[in-house]
């Protein structure tokens, strides 16, 4: 009998998987990634583990990776100011490469044949997890059921749960595929799907509508020390801490909701709502305080490489070369990001309203209209004279 480590999710689609791979004479083993999608307590350590095994599973793992992912995935990211389309912060993308790292690792220790995913063939995660696998150990065969099954719709998956009796938490009425780890969530099918429609509030899990929010704002400040975020409100913490703290408090103000029609690798656009209210206020305030001790030639060549970063972790090249070569770069460009930034949550809204920094190249005394300029604003002329001078006719 083939073994095969499955990348298990708890989900509607692995918990099928589990059963049709053991139905077809393999024997499955299953590896749960604990990224802080809610893994907390050991009642749901219990319950992920029973279901995996009531699917059929002969053997689960279950590792907590918090500290690695926010350490060596999310914490270089966040350097990069890499956010993919403008609006997406990545939060699944980044978890990928170290699922499939770990895929590898296990596949090695019980001497597998195969390592296996739930991914859609119309998704990015097929790709993301299979070129890490490719890289890591290209000797291991790669099962894709979800390309291959009889199921046609999630409808068909939760009527086949249910003849074998698989416990899920997934309805015909809420048919939403989530993926959520401390980073963020993100959010498909079902309703969202038409675009035309607003996203109803039940899709929502971690954020409150910013339309009912009271209207009183929220002032929090962050203290980043070469580019990593040190303190909260005057503060230390340690990352992961930080993080769950900035979740709970951006996220009941309405902080860090997008909806993004985006252009998936496969050539397909797709329509998915993200939830990421830690992430979205440490990139505004991680970006504000790049403004401040950025020169300008810079802040405008980093803009770029911020956008190719996204694009690589969303393509799922996290291992590249290229990826490797532009996290030297952007380690350089870290070296005086410190200070700290004050941002204003307020209806869904997360504004930078105070900035300061040892290395600000801001000078008061240079912008200023007031009594204390001290630009020496006659210089302008020779300056614009030369400045314009190769487009004079």
């Amino acid at each position: 009998m083939k073994k095969v480590v499955l990348a298990y999710s708890g989900g509607l689609d692995t918990s099928c998987i589990v059963r049709w791979l053991r139905d077809r004479g393999f024997e499955v083993i299953c590896f749960v990634a604990d990224l802080g999608q809610g893994l907390g307590t050991g009642e749901d350590l219990e319950a992920i583990e029973a279901r995996a095994l009531a699917a059929g599973a002969c053997k689960i793992y279950i590792r907590d990776l918090q500290e690695e992912f926010i350490n060596d995935f999310i914490l270089p990211s966040l350097k990069a100011g890499a956010i993919y389309e403008g609006k997406y912060l990545l939060a699944t993308a980044l978890g990928r490469p170290l699922i499939a790292k770990y895929l590898v690792q296990i596949a090695h220790k019980e001497k597998a044949d195969a390592v296996a995913h739930g991914c859609t063939g119309k998704g990015n995660d097929q790709v993301r997890f299979e070129v890490t696998v490719g890289i890591l150990d290209p000797r291991l065969e790669i099962i894709a059921p979800v390309r291959e099954w009889e199921f046609k719709s999630r409808e068909e998956e939760i009527e086949y749960a249910q003849a074998h009796n698989i416990p899920i938490d997934v309805t015909k009425k809420k048919p939403y595929s989530i993926d959520r780890n401390i980073w963020g969530i993100s959010i498909e099918a079902g309703v969202l799907e038409d675009i035309e429609k607003e996203p109803p509030e039940d899709a929502y899990l971690m954020t409150k509508n910013p339309s009912q929010m009271t209207t009183y704002p929220r002032y929090v400040e962050l203290y980043f020390e070469k580019g990593v975020p040190k303190k909260l409100d005057g503060k230390t913490y340690k990352l992961k801490t930080l993080i769950s703290h900035l979740n709970e408090i951006a996220g009941a103000h309405g902080v860090g909701r997008a909806d993004l029609v985006e252009n998936r690798l496969v050539g397909i656009k797709s329509r998915e709502i993200y939830e990421a209210p830690a992430a979205t206020v440490l990139h505004c305030a991680h970006k504000e305080l790049e403004s401040v001790v950025f020169d300008r030639e810079l802040a405008h060549f980093k803009e770029g490489i911020s956008q190719k970063y996204a694009e690589l972790v969303y393509y799922g090249l996290w291992y590249s070369p290229l990826k490797e070569a532009l996290d030297g770069f952007v380690d350089i460009t870290q070296k005086k990001v410190s200070g700290s930034i004050r941002l204003k949550l307020f209806k869904g809204n997360c504004v930078a309203v105070g900035r300061k920094s040892a290395h600000s190249l801001y000078k008061k005394e240079l912008s200023t209209y007031g009594k204390e300029d001290t630009f020496n604003q006659k210089l302008s002329e020779g300056f614009i004279r030369i400045w314009g001078m190769p487009y004079k006719r």
